[in-house]
């Protein structure tokens, strides 16, 4: 889990801007990957949405990527539900 509530705004292409609480940040597949909860979401209800964004640095720059490809947002999510899966199992 990110140490500290870590604010995130990305812009789409019709220019709308969304804002995210960084929720954290997953290593898969030599990629980092953020999960992000929409904060208006988390104001509207008690059911947490996580938004998957891929997490690319350049230099001291970071950036969140939306991932386009339909078999590697699946292979992610997956992978974040397995781990869901093994943390529920230990408590």
């Amino acid at each position: 889990m990110a140490d500290e509530n870590q604010i995130i705004e990305t812009t789409d292409e019709q220019g709308n801007v969304f804002k995210f609480e960084l929720y954290d940040v997953i290593d898969f597949e030599d990629k980092e990957y953020a999960l992000l909860v929409p904060i208006e979401a988390e104001e509207a209800s008690d059911d947490e949405e996580i938004v998957i964004m891929r997490l690319t640095q350049e230099g001291d720059e970071y950036s969140f990527e939306t991932i386009d490809n339909e078999d590697e947002f699946n292979n992610v999510k997956n992978y974040i539900e397995a781990m869901g899966d093994e943390l529920g199992e230990e408590e």
